[in-house]
C-alpha cells in the first residue's frame, strides 16, 4: 500500500472515531456537597442536573421497569450511614415502554443521605448506579463514582 493510501484511511479513522465520540449522550451531570449539622453529624448532597427532555428514574421502582437509582457506600471506619438515602416525591406516571406506572425525576433532583461521623473530618466515597431515558429511547444503565469531602 502506498504512504498517501495509508495516510488516507488513518485519516478516514481518525474522523469515524471523533464522530463516535459526538455521539456518546449524557443527559445526567452529578454534584456533591456535604454540611455538617453538628460534630458527629453531617448530610451529603448528591444533585443530578438533567437535560430537558430526559428523565431520571426514582430509588424505588417496581421489579420489571427501568433500572432504579442506586446509592452505594463502601464501609468506612470514619463513618456510618444514618438511615437511607432521602430523595424527594417524584414525577409518576404510566410509561408504555415498560407498561407500568414508573417514578421518576426530570431537570434536577438532589439526593441526601445522613452521616454518622467517627471523626471529625472525613471523605464520604461511593457510586450511584442510575438509568435515563426519553420520549424516544433509554439508554444503557450507567455508574458514577463520588468522593465527598466532609470538613
Amino acid at each position: 500500500m502506498r504512504l498517501t493510501t495509508k495516510l488516507f484511511f488513518a485519516a478516514l479513522l481518525v474522523l469515524s472515531l471523533q464522530s463516535l465520540s459526538a455521539q456518546i449522550l449524557k443527559p445526567v451531570r452529578w454534584s456533591y456537597g456535604a454540611k455538617k449539622i453538628n460534630a458527629t453529624e453531617a448530610v451529603v448532597f448528591i444533585k443530578a442536573t438533567i437535560d430537558e427532555g430526559w428523565h431520571l428514574y426514582s430509588q424505588h421502582v417496581s421489579e420489571g421497569g427501568p433500572v432504579k437509582t442506586t446509592f452505594s457506600f463502601p464501609a468506612s471506619k470514619d463513618y456510618t450511614l444514618n438511615g437511607a438515602t432521602q430523595e424527594p416525591k417524584p414525577i409518576v406516571r404510566m410509561e408504555s415502554a415498560f407498561n407500568m406506572q414508573v417514578a421518576f425525576f426530570e431537570k434536577s433532583v438532589i439526593f441526601q443521605q445522613r452521616i454518622k461521623l467517627k471523626k471529625l473530618q472525613t471523605t464520604v466515597k461511593g457510586s450511584v448506579e442510575y438509568m435515563t431515558c426519553n420520549d424516544e429511547k433509554c439508554l444503557p444503565p450507567d455508574t458514577q463514582s463520588f468522593s465527598i469531602p466532609i470538613k
